[in-house]
């Protein structure tokens, strides 16, 4: 059901292509079964309107990978090839001007505050100018002192 719901959403929210991670694999020794379980998500993107046929189904274990096992992170490196190749990459609007819908704010001593959302249009850098607007009838400006992406600091 939960595989069911996933592809769905991604559906219903415009998610353009999708790459499946069939996890647990080493705890299952019938190949047979495996095999099934891959032709009925298959069948449950053709059913949403995805290409059942041609989207990349990697099987592997997440936690033997993890546990280094050879095998299995090749199955993630696997993975991460297809969602290189068959992902594409979405358009952004970067020669327009900067724009980040904040999505959370935090106050972090020696820091000052953090915004966080996604960026929408644009490009940003350490020591640019940002105006802030729709928190008061009134805008402000600030300084960029750093950018991150999940909790990597980048340096541009």
């Amino acid at each position: 059901p939960q595989t069911r719901e996933h592809i769905l959403l991604s559906r219903n929210v415009g998610v353009p292509a999708l790459v499946v991670f069939l996890n647990k694999v080493d705890m299952v020794d019938d190949e047979e079964l495996l095999e099934l379980v891959e032709m009925e998500v298959r069948d449950l993107l053709s059913e949403y309107d995805f290409p059942g046929d041609d989207v990349p189904v990697i099987a592997g274990s997440a936690l033997k990978a993890l546990e280094g096992d050879a095998q299995y992170e090749e199955k993630i490196l696997e993975l991460m090839e297809a969602v290189d190749t068959y992902i594409p990459t979405p358009d952004r609007d970067s020669d327009k001007p900067f724009m980040m819908p904040v999505e959370d704010v935090f106050s972090i001593t020696g820091r000052g505050t953090v915004a966080t959302g996604r960026v929408e249009r644009g490009q940003i850098k350490v020591g640019d100018e940002v105006e802030i607007i729709g928190l008061t009838e009134e805008s402000s400006k600030t300084t960029v002192t750093g950018v991150e992406m999940f909790r990597k600091l980048l340096d541009y």
